[in-house]
């Protein structure tokens, strides 16, 4: 073997390493992934998420008038001002989560269609608001409004 056919295996031994430690990787990142989603996708029902069975999280703001508290159980609703979704949440909320603020809450859609949230998140400050959930509420102003079921 020359030396010029060894660098040649040399190297594509090193890249048959590198994709399978990546391919190894993906494959084990892949149950724990959260894809965003907006209440008006959860409320239609098209997202891949609701076969599988696996975290979805949603963002949008706090509806006015929707948090109730029964001891440590909040139950709110999440609208990206098209639609609007129900939301059950157990523990403490963060000290900023309060109506009509910007919320990001990570968990499963239950049977009945609630949200069963595992985490909520609050903007930071006034002018702190996730990325995703910016984009989701500007897009929902410009698309026309959808009746509600």
């Amino acid at each position: 073997m020359t030396r010029k056919q060894a660098r040649l295996y040399g190297v594509l031994l090193l890249l048959l390493g590198v994709g399978a430690a990546t391919a190894l990787a993906l494959t084990a990142l892949k149950d724990n992934v959260s894809y965003f989603r907006t209440p008006s996708e959860i409320v239609s029902g098209h997202y891949p998420e609701k076969a599988s069975g696996r975290g979805v999280r949603i963002g949008g703001m706090v509806e006015k008038g929707s948090v109730r508290r029964d001891g440590d159980i909040v139950t709110f609703r999440v609208t990206d001002l098209v639609q609007s979704l129900p939301v059950r949440y157990q523990g403490i909320v963060p000290d900023l989560f309060r109506e009509g603020q910007g919320v990001v809450a990570e968990g499963k859609i239950g049977a009945d269609g609630v949200f069963l949230a595992d985490r909520i998140l609050a903007k930071h400050d006034e002018k702190y608001m996730p990325p995703e959930v910016t984009q989701a509420l500007k897009a929902a102003k410009e698309s026309p409004p959808q009746s509600k079921p």
